[in-house]
């Protein structure tokens, strides 16, 4: 790729598009936006093979936008996702790609929400809707969402949707779409199951697919030997205070056993939050939330539960097990080393996973040796901490608060400095801001005693 097809500059965009991209440090493209954009550009179906971090949602949000008329606000695109969070990122993310254009309404429609205030957002109107099928489906079921009007369908992480059974949900909606729009298929992978509804689908598809951008030199996987079952968690203890990742995710293959070693990594001093699919949507937030602040750094998951979350900036990936399904150890190894950055993957392996391990050899076409873990001296060190702390505000959206109130409320008169700020999340009814551990004493005072918009809100720690 040379520099005259890797510049976003060279694409038939809109002005305000391309200044837009500018401003956001997007300049030169990776492989799946130089190899889609064209032909999504020129208005064909693209089948597009190619995984989470490849840089894809700026390939159909780029697209959408080019094709939006903004003067008429009905549904024109329409983006269907596995879950609410991968639904939240693309939204924002188009959102961002869009502020140069005026009056852009982009709206979410997931499960996990209540349905009041999303019916009130389609009655003001909606140029594109990002959604889950479920909750999309429900939409239209009860005819508050229209899409007579559609130019654009695009299936995020279609396989994904299908291994989680939305197969029927996504049909229906399907059929409430013109036949003469234009379908971007997005999916790690084109196999069995998504190959029928694919053909089904789309016209003469371009199909783009680009090489994994994970390779030996981005992604260093090693695998442990374990001889004793219950040195297990011993052998994950060692490996964290060897590597010392600022964030990670434990990789388990039960619901209880993800509760198990959380709970095992908090008692020995860690810092970990459990994610599995029996967590209420408003807990499963919150937990997101804070990890993605870096005030905890070990995720413990389920593959499930971890299906559609962007995880930026994943310094390591454990597999406490391996996966009971090889292509699901591929998935997992590549949450790390993402965007050109480098990561590790660690996989612990006891005498009865060899046979699974040779067959993932064969998977990946590849010599896997075992190598001996850390010595037991390093278990005499100290657990490390997260950087951040994560303080909750019992205020958000619905009371007009902005990131920029949040930062001057503590950054004011006594207050801290603006380099000990992290992220600030707003959700409807309240916000989360992340500072750095040695001054959350005081930002906790800083928004307790100070008042924002002209009043006072409840704040309190949360990690």
């Amino acid at each position: 790729m040379n520099q005259t097809t890797s510049d976003f500059a060279t694409l038939p965009l809109l002005p305000e598009l391309l200044s837009n991209l500018a401003s956001l440090g997007y300049h030169t493209m990776t492989p799946i936006q130089a190899e889609g954009l064209p032909p999504v550009l020129a208005g064909r179906d693209v089948l597009a093979q190619a995984k989470t971090g490849s840089g894809k949602t700026a390939v159909f949000g780029l697209g959408l936008l080019s094709r939006l008329q903004v003067s008429d606000f009905r549904v024109q695109g329409l983006v269907l996702c596995p879950t609410r969070e991968l639904a939240d990122q693309v939204a924002g993310e188009i959102r961002r790609l869009a502020r140069s254009l005026p009056n852009v309404k982009v709206l979410t429609l997931c499960g996990g929400a209540p349905m009041g205030p999303q019916l009130g957002s389609l009655e003001h109107g909606a140029h594109i809707v990002v959604g889950t099928p479920g909750r999309v489906e429900e939409h239209l079921r009860k005819a508050t969402l229209v899409l007579g009007s559609l130019t654009t369908l695009v299936l995020d992480e279609a396989d994904r949707m299908l291994d989680m059974g939305f197969q029927a949900a996504m049909e229906a909606i399907i059929a409430e779409t013109p036949a003469s729009r234009q379908t971007l298929l997005f999916s790690a992978t084109y196999d069995e199951s998504v190959r029928p509804i694919a053909e089904r689908l789309m016209r003469e598809p371009v199909k783009v697919e680009v090489e994994d951008a994970h390779d030996e030199t981005t992604i260093r996987q090693h695998f442990y030997r374990v001889d004793d079952e219950s040195l297990r968690f011993d052998s994950l203890r060692r490996l964290l205070l060897t590597l010392k990742p600022a964030s990670s995710v434990v990789f388990c293959n039960t619901k209880r056993e993800t509760d198990d070693v959380a709970d095992a990594l908090n008692d020995a001093g860690f810092s970990a939050l459990a994610l599995h699919g029996d967590l209420e949507q408003r807990d499963r937030d919150r937990l997101l939330i804070m990890f993605a602040n870096g005030s905890a750094s070990i995720l413990v998951a389920t593959d499930v539960a971890a299906r559609g979350l962007d995880i930026a900036a994943l310094d390591a990936v454990f597999n406490y097990r391996i996966a009971r399904e090889l292509e699901v150890h591929v998935h997992r190894v590549g949450r790390t080393g993402r965007a050109g950055g480098s990561g590790v993957a660690c996989t612990l392996v006891s005498e009865k996973d060899d046979y699974r391990l040779a067959r993932l050899a064969e998977l990946l076409n590849e010599r896997l040796d075992v190598q001996p873990l850390p010595g037991p001296e390093v278990l005499e060190q100290l657990p490390f901490q997260p950087t951040m702390v994560t303080l909750q505000l019992g205020a958000g959206k619905k009371h007009k608060l902005r990131p920029g109130d949040i930062l001057g409320a503590l950054t004011g008169d006594g207050g801290i400095a603006g380099d000990q700020v992290g992220k600030i999340k707003l959700l409807a009814n309240s916000a989360y801001v992340a500072v750095h551990r040695e001054v959350a004493a005081a930002a906790l005072k800083q928004l307790s005693t100070g008042k924002l918009k002209g009043r006072s809100f409840r704040a309190r720690y949360i990690s």
